[in-house]
């Protein structure tokens, strides 16, 4: 569920900008029409209360709630009834804020009618049916109180053209809209943390495989659903509920699908900081280092690694944690990059350990005792393992990470990778996917970032240029296509040249170190961009 203010940003974007005018009609009419609005709502309500083609012996309880895989059901419908209404409400909303900016007080008017119907039937079709509890029903009763006095309020302003009176109604309009938004998100969160608690309850409470697989999915499912609902989902301890099932033996055919939801929980600073209540990085790294465990399962593990380490994340208080378990976490990823059976696991292992490289040189000090350079070089010529751009961007990441350290340098040499970063200067997108044609350009940007740090070294520079790497680079700058219009690539690759020329000035032609390594590297920058107009 968005926040007001989010809904409302929604709303206003969703709706078109061309208006019909309002049409004047007389009060009988104006009251048939909100009559309109009121009993379609309301027939609503009450037509889903009723079962249709249900036989008579059959439990009223099925409609509400129920247990095992019936009750999964429900509650997964549930959710879903309830995110769509909610969807309703907030768009009427949006749409209320829009019309009251433009003065236009019939519309403002009948949106409010719509308004207070929909939360009237929402809070009739699911807190009554649900039993809410009693602090969610002291927030629907206030709710209901001020949706019909923005009722009352907009309904007044359509009798007098008095524009003081109109002015100072607006902002009391939009100060009582405010509430009604703030108040309806309020218990849309309550109620969606209600219906979550009955989903962890379920993997808590059952020792029954399915049906915990089951409120797994429903869980999976809602995470999908936007971040605010990831932060719910984790304070009503999902992290903690998915775990446990992770450390009991008889539901180890569950461990994948349950740490794929953690991932997806995790994308929240809430989420990290749940898993690290309960030990969970120590759990992560006994799935990983176990021989035992399916592949899928590690892979799994991988991803959740890969999520937690994400430099998106701006507290980093669960690393510490990380650093204690660093040798045999970054041993298993390493391990398991080497044997993934396909290019998923590859992928989900080697973001991991990118992410990882990031923040602690320690990593990548274990990873160069570990081989990493040749395993990860091995896999860039095996299309079976790095079959995608985005693969690709894992291990040149870890790459250019690693090419810091002096000792690099030999591993690369000894592996031909100079070979390597070659052909990934040449990657280019076999669609038009944007996001590919991204990391297409995150491909080739570090590249030419490796290539430069590796260049400190004569022979690495003598092997670049002997493979034809000079030609390449300058290609890249002097083409915009080249390089998809990328100004990062463009800076890399300025770079990378100005170091290879440090090291073997003959290597570049005069024109192109007349144009690219003489001046300024700004100037270089602007030259190849065509941007010099944007600076003066």
């Amino acid at each position: 569920m968005a926040t007001p203010q989010s809904s409302r940003q929604s709303s206003y974007s969703s709706i078109s900008g061309k208006m019909m005018h309002a049409i004047q009609v007389d009060s009988v009419q104006r009251w048939m029409e909100d009559l309109r609005h009121m009993t379609e709502v309301e027939c609503m309500c009450v037509l889903q209360s009723k079962p249709i083609g249900v036989d008579e012996d059959a439990p009223g309880e099925l409609i509400v709630s129920g247990t095992g895989a019936v009750g999964e059901h429900v509650t997964r419908d549930n959710l879903q009834t309830l995110l769509k209404r909610a969807l309703v409400v907030s768009t009427e909303l949006g749409k209320m804020f829009q019309r009251l900016e433009k003065g236009r007080w019939q519309r403002v008017h009948s949106t409010a009618v719509r308004v207070n119907c929909h939360v009237r039937s929402l809070i009739q079709e699911y807190s009554v049916a649900r039993n809410a509890p009693p602090e969610m029903q002291k927030y629907e009763k206030s709710l209901l109180e001020k949706c019909m006095e923005l009722n009352v309020i907009t309904e007044r302003c359509l009798h007098t053209e008095d524009e003081y009176f109109l002015k100072s109604m607006k902002e009391a309009i939009h100060e009582i809209l405010t509430d009604v938004s703030d108040s309806f998100s309020h218990m849309i969160d309550m109620a969606l943390a209600n219906e979550i608690q009955i989903l962890i309850r379920q993997i808590e409470d059952s020792d029954n495989v399915f049906a915990i697989s089951t409120a797994i999915s429903n869980l999976l499912s809602l995470t999908q659903d936007g971040p605010q609902l990831c932060s719910i989902i984790a304070k009503e301890g999902a992290v903690v509920a998915l775990l446990k099932i992770c450390r009991q033996d008889c539901f180890s055919t569950l461990y994948a699908h349950a740490l794929r939801t953690v991932a997806s929980i995790c994308c929240v600073e809430e989420g990290i900081s749940q898993l690290e209540k309960v030990d969970g990085i120590l759990c992560l790294a006994d799935i990983l280092t176990d021989g035992t465990c399916a592949e899928a399962t590690r892979a799994e593990a991988a991803a959740v690694m890969a999520q937690i380490t994400s430099p998106h994340h701006t507290s980093t208080q669960h690393l510490a944690s990380f650093l204690e378990s660093m040798q045999d976490i970054v041993t298993a990823l390493i391990n398991l990059c080497e044997s993934a059976s396909c290019g998923e696991v590859f992928l989900l292992a080697s973001a991991a350990l990118a992410n990882i490289t990031f923040f602690d040189s320690m990593a990548c000090e274990i990873l160069l005792q570990l081989n990493a350079v040749h395993i990860l070089l091995l896999a860039c010529r095996d299309r079976q393992r790095v079959d995608t751009p985005y693969s690709k961007d894992q291990v040149v990441t870890i790459l250019a990470n690693l090419s810091v350290l002096e000792q690099c340098t030999a591993d690369v040499l000894e592996d031909k990778g100079i070979e390597q970063l070659l052909v990934l200067l040449n990657e280019k997108p076999s669609s038009s996917s944007p996001s590919e044609s991204a990391a297409c350009e995150r491909v080739q940007q570090k590249a030419a970032v490796t290539l430069a740090r590796l260049s400190r070294d004569p022979l690495v520079a003598q092997t670049a240029i002997q493979l034809k790497a000079v030609p390449r680079l300058i290609e890249l700058c002097r083409s915009p296509v080249e390089r998809n219009n990328s100004d990062s690539v463009l800076v890399a690759c300025l770079a990378a040249l100005r170091r290879l020329a440090t090291e073997c000035p003959d290597s570049i032609g005069p024109t192109d170190h007349q144009q690219l390594i003489k001046p300024r590297l700004v100037d270089s920058f602007l030259l190849c961009s065509n941007m010099e107009e944007s600076f003066v």
